[in-house]
């Protein structure tokens, strides 16, 4: 229970009357003060109460009399608008305080602004949240932001990781591109301008032909893609020269689709346009091929081969640990010893996936093995931030991946689903692991082991019945032999 204190400001307006500072004391640590806005006379601020911690000062109303009654009315004006504001401002600290672990000067005072029509007994902490997203939106909106800023404002309130932030931005400059190719190749639209408000679904329907056919057109139009180039410059690696367009195939235009749903569907939610370009437009689903992942023989080869490289070696030692917990590189860059936990005598790891954070957040707990446990004790207080591994980025990650299996002579040759084209094509599983092949490797190893997707899925974060989750699953020729044998 916040507790709170006065005392008057040493400055003084045009008639001589000072500010009430309010001094909120949250804990012994957390003692803000406020300016109330209340400007009363120095002679009316008085000590009211004395107790053991010292004086208790407020405003006094003067006795009434015949000469005095236009300034009582003003004093009791003051000290009824005084009254509101220490209400309002307790119960807003209150209702934070049951919320939020930590908050400040800051949160307060916003939180203050947004309720100042409110009586103290009306402030709840929902009722301050809705406020907050009230005022936010007639902020927004008043603010008359363009297309592409709010592509930005969606990824900045929105809880996603930094890859999935990139991956938006990238899908941000097409969308770019594709306004300025337009203006520049449309003589009837010149001055075309993407809206909120008013996109519709046949412009949604001729971008997504046009990043389908972007490759194409900046070769048809060089000269005009030098300029969209130049203004709305794609991801590419330093090493090359000058961006170029890149072919795409079926599977990235549905991807970012869902991605250009999903950011109107935000937008809907949250009252910033009623506009809904995607009602009749059905996406479809991605095409993916029969996952491929080490066996178990290429998985202990790996592991047990002497690599002189030790940069190789140590992201070897990563890269089998990820083998035996199956959790995405994302997550696993985040175990730290806080990870670790004891049940029924086994040593585990548990965490929340990333992916499931703004959902239904899944515990997902992975007991470990005698390899994983020995590999954890092997780089024991090796990191300088206190993770469980000397992690590096993913991009460096999936480099040495490809790097260690190569130098372990995994050449076997899979097929797979060429993202552009969608043809399926044979490639040597060196040149095409990723991180994501032990996510794979876990996940495939264990159903030929025990077949069961909602006990794999426990461990490896997918919900139960996930469709996700039957990518991962390889119906081997092993798995076929059991079950036919099962009504010989």
């Amino acid at each position: 229970m916040a507790t709170t204190q006065l005392k008057l400001s040493s400055k003084t307006d045009a008639n001589g009357r000072s500010q009430v500072i309010v001094k909120l004391t949250i804990s012994r640590t957390n003692r803000p003060c406020f300016k109330s806005g209340v400007f009363v006379n120095p002679e009316w601020f008085k000590v009211i109460q004395e107790t053991k911690k010292g004086m208790v000062f407020g405003i006094v109303i003067p006795k009434k009399g015949k000469l005095n009654g236009m300034e009582v009315k003003e004093a009791e004006a003051q000290k009824a608008a005084l009254d509101s504001y220490i209400g309002r401002l307790t119960a807003v600290c209150n209702a934070l305080s049951g919320n939020l672990d930590d908050f400040g000067h800051e949160e307060i005072e916003k939180a203050m602004s947004v309720t100042r029509s409110l009586s103290a007994g009306a402030i709840t902490y929902q009722v301050i949240k809705d406020a907050q997203k009230a005022a936010e939106l007639q902020q927004s909106v008043s603010e008359k932001k363009t297309f592409f800023e709010w592509m930005e404002y969606y990824i900045t309130k929105k809880n996603v990781t930094e890859g999935r932030k990139r991956t938006f931005r990238v899908l941000a400059r097409s969308v770019s591109r594709y306004q300025a190719f337009v203006r520049q190749t449309d003589r009837r639209r010149k001055n075309f301008t993407l809206d909120i408000a008013t996109i519709d679904k046949e412009t949604v329907e001729d971008f997504f032909e046009y990043m389908a056919n972007e490759r194409a057109l900046s070769i048809e139009y060089p000269e005009i893609f030098k300029t969209i180039l130049y203004d709305y410059p794609i991801e590419f690696t330093p090493k090359h020269k000058s961006p170029e367009i890149g072919e795409r195939g079926r599977n990235f235009i549905i991807e970012n689709m869902k991605y250009l749903k999903a950011f109107f569907n935000w937008l809907n939610e949250n009252g910033f346009t009623d506009n809904r370009p995607f009602a009749n437009i059905k996406i479809g689903a991605e095409t993916y091929g029969t996952p491929y992942y080490l066996n178990l023989d290429e998985r202990n080869l790996i592991a047990d081969k002497e690599l002189e490289n030790k940069h190789l070696s140590t992201q070897r030692d990563i890269f089998i640990f990820q083998c035996l917990v199956g959790c995405r590189y994302s997550d696993l860059q985040k175990l730290n010893s806080g990870s670790l936990t004891v049940q029924a005598g086994t040593v585990a790891i548990e965490y929340i996936p990333r992916k499931t954070k703004e959902k239904k957040p899944i515990v997902v707990t992975v007991p470990l093995n005698s390899r994983a446990k020995a590999l954890v004790e092997k780089y024991k207080g090796v990191d300088q931030k206190g993770r469980l591994f000397p992690f590096i980025s993913m991009q460096k990650y999936n480099e040495a991946v490809k790097e260690i299996l190569k130098a372990c002579e995994i050449k076997r040759i899979v097929t797979v689903i060429n993202p552009t084209t969608g043809e399926t094509e044979q490639r040597p599983l060196c040149e095409i692991a990723s991180s994501h092949i032990a996510r794979r490797t876990f996940i495939g190893n264990l159903y030929k082991k025990v077949k069961d997707p909602n006990l794999i899925g426990s461990m490896s974060g997918h919900a139960e019945g996930s469709r996700a989750f039957a990518r991962y699953r390889n119906i081997d020729m092993d798995v076929k032999k059991e079950t036919v044998a099962l009504i010989d």
